[in-house]
């Protein structure tokens, strides 16, 4: 009988991005694109009021659905407005084939990834964990 090497289990803080952008709920949506395009990300973290809040999060996908597909101004339309929320928390420890699996049943591609505390550490997208996963199966 040989033993196989145990497999490496990869976690979502090893795959997240790390350095969260975050904007106020009451921020405009023109204010979300404009840290969208400089920090070169499709999403932005809303945000909580207090610690009984959710987060929320802005993507591109809400921008074009909410407000350039309904012709309403960036400039007028504020965050809130658009965001969703709650958002998706997963635990930094969280193994990603679990992770993918949560996403998938809610029809997600990212997460915020947060501490013990709810504090934001990052975010892990669908793609980043799939792409991973099967490098790592191939032993790249």
């Amino acid at each position: 009988m040989t033993d196989k090497p145990e497999k490496k289990i990869t976690i979502v803080g090893d795959v997240m991005s790390h350095g969260v952008m975050t904007i106020p709920a009451t921020a405009t949506v023109h204010d979300a694109v404009k840290i969208m395009r400089d920090k070169r990300t499709s999403s932005v973290v809303v945000e909580r009021r207090d610690e009984a809040d959710e987060f929320g999060m802005i993507t591109v996908v809400n921008v074009a659905a909410d407000v350039l597909a309904k012709n309403l101004s960036p400039e007028r339309v504020n965050v809130y407005e658009v965001m969703s929320k709650p958002v998706l928390n997963l635990p930094t420890e969280m193994n990603v084939v679990y992770a993918v699996r949560m996403l998938t049943r809610f029809k997600l591609n990212r997460a915020l990834v947060v501490d013990h505390d709810r504090k934001p550490l990052g975010i892990v997208t669908l793609r980043d964990m799939v792409l991973r996963t099967l490098a790592e199966e191939e032993g790249e």
